[in-house]
């Protein structure tokens, strides 16, 4: 069989990256964390999902359980907080709370695993993990594929782009262009219009 690949070397100063050290392997053996979280980490520089999430004015906590077991370390997380997203009706910015859990067992190693399950696998690298993929995939799961600012969002005008919340009887007269020509017609005809009169 052929070595498993070397894992990358995790950054510790990453906010996504814990120090196991303390844990051992002693089974059993668990420690609590609290971290706030860098939204723009998270989502990236460009936000996410088409850009409808914002990193400005997100704020993000992880609470983070490790456990000792027998194959590795178990870590169990929630993200809390909240992200700014874009109403996709009307474009006004919301506030989306946000609520994910997440658990992963981060193995002490690749040996006993397949070469795919190896391929997905979290590891304990130098006595650190990184739950980032973690806690990106869970928020991503939570997050709506279209926010709304309301419910009965009306959304935009679709001819001159018009808030419809603020004004509810706006509207356009629009004429079939089909009798826009027999329209003019009748303009030219009408008695008022000084044509066609005694001399």
């Amino acid at each position: 069989m052929p070595a498993a690949p070397k894992p990358r070397r995790l950054d510790a100063r990453s906010p996504f990256v814990f120090d196991v050290r303390e844990l051992g392997r002693r089974a059993g053996a668990m420690r609590t964390f609290d971290r706030d979280l860098p939204a723009a980490d998270l989502l990236g520089a460009k936000g996410t999902l088409d850009e409808l999430y914002s990193a400005e004015g997100a704020d993000l906590v992880l609470d983070l359980r490790v456990e000792s077991v027998v194959e590795g370390i178990l870590a169990t997380g929630r993200v809390s907080g909240s992200l700014v997203a874009q109403c996709v009706r009307c474009l006004d910015p919301v506030e989306v709370e946000v609520d994910a859990d997440f658990q992963e067992l981060c193995y002490y190693g690749a040996e006993d695993l397949t070469a795919e399950e190896a391929e997905e696998a979290l590891l304990v690298v130098e006595d650190l993990i990184d739950v980032e993929p973690l806690a990106h995939d869970a928020v991503m799961l939570e997050l709506p594929l279209q926010p709304l600012c309301s419910e009965d969002c009306p959304g935009l005008c679709a001819e001159c782009g018009v808030r419809l919340a603020d004004d509810p009887e706006h509207g356009h007269d629009t004429v079939d262009p089909r009798w826009a020509a027999l329209s003019g017609l009748a303009v030219q005809a009408s008695p008022d219009s000084g044509e066609g009169g005694e001399r």
